[in-house]
């Protein structure tokens, strides 16, 4: 059974199964450990996954069609769930349990708000104990960035605030089908125990690298001065040369931005 890759829903479906063992033996998947796949597609990680006979895996699929198709391909098996669910309307949730292992092939179009919202969970440590998840390449490169580097972005001071991000490898496009336009790149994240930034709201740092990193051509000085209304000294206080960049700045300088803004506005 074909049933046909929907380019609303970002469907490039991984068939190498090489590749697919690699994942899997990442996951370090034993019978004690609750399992969440998102995306499960026709299935394919789902079969290494089931193999390797995990406590619970909890299969998510957006596409009815799909979904329908994972519900009788694994009826005999008794510790799979499958979801026709958005993973989007449930990760805030904790609809899952805790010490989850979350493995996802994500859709390219909705990767980067399927990884944030992973981040910006309001109880921390998260329910979550790992996250294994494959990227376009481009987007990858922006996690991995350094300061300095064209593709340091706002993803990657929010993705190494509470994550520890770890590079396994690229995958070929010849390994999808149908075949994408670009490479992959799997990554795996913890979750950081111990945050040493002070301020407490994940939405306060999307608010500040937003602002700040809205010309990311320009000097911060006039975004920091919209951002603290027009609090110019704040800039001495925090150690911040308002002439650089916000390319050429730490992670760790727009946590403490982050930090000072929540002290005084909220």
């Amino acid at each position: 059974m074909l049933i046909k890759s929907k380019k609303s829903l970002g469907q490039n479906f991984l068939v190498d199964k090489n590749i697919i063992n690699k994942i899997a033996i990442i996951g370090n998947i034993k019978n004690n450990k609750k399992i969440l796949e998102i995306g499960a597609g026709y299935g394919s990680l789902t079969e290494v996954i089931l193999l390797k006979n995990p406590k619970k895996l909890i299969a998510i699929e957006k596409d009815k069609k799909l979904a329908s198709f994972l519900s009788v391909k694994f009826k005999s098996q008794k510790n799979i769930k499958i979801l026709n669910r958005d993973i989007l309307d449930l990760i805030q949730k904790n609809y899952f349990g805790n010490n989850v292992t979350v493995f996802g092939n994500l859709p390219y179009n909705i990767s980067t708000q399927i990884l944030a919202s992973f981040i910006t969970l309001e109880k921390w440590p998260p329910w979550y104990d790992e996250l294994i998840f494959m990227f376009q390449k481009e987007v990858a490169d922006r996690i991995l960035a350094k300061s300095n580097s064209k593709e340091f972005s706002r993803l990657t001071v929010l993705s190494n605030w509470r994550l520890e991000v770890k590079k396994h490898f690229d995958i070929s496009k010849n390994c999808f089908f149908p075949k994408p336009k670009i490479t992959s790149t799997l990554l795996s994240f913890k979750p950081k125990k111990f945050i040493t930034s002070n301020f407490k709201n994940p939405k306060t740092l999307e608010k500040i690298t937003r602002i700040l990193f809205s010309n990311r051509r320009k000097m911060i000085n006039k975004n920091f001065k919209k951002l603290f209304k027009g609090k110019i000294f704040l800039a001495n206080k925090l150690d911040i040369d308002l002439s650089k960049r916000p390319g050429e700045l730490q992670s760790e300088v727009f946590y403490k931005i982050a930090s000072e803004y929540e002290r005084l506005f909220n």
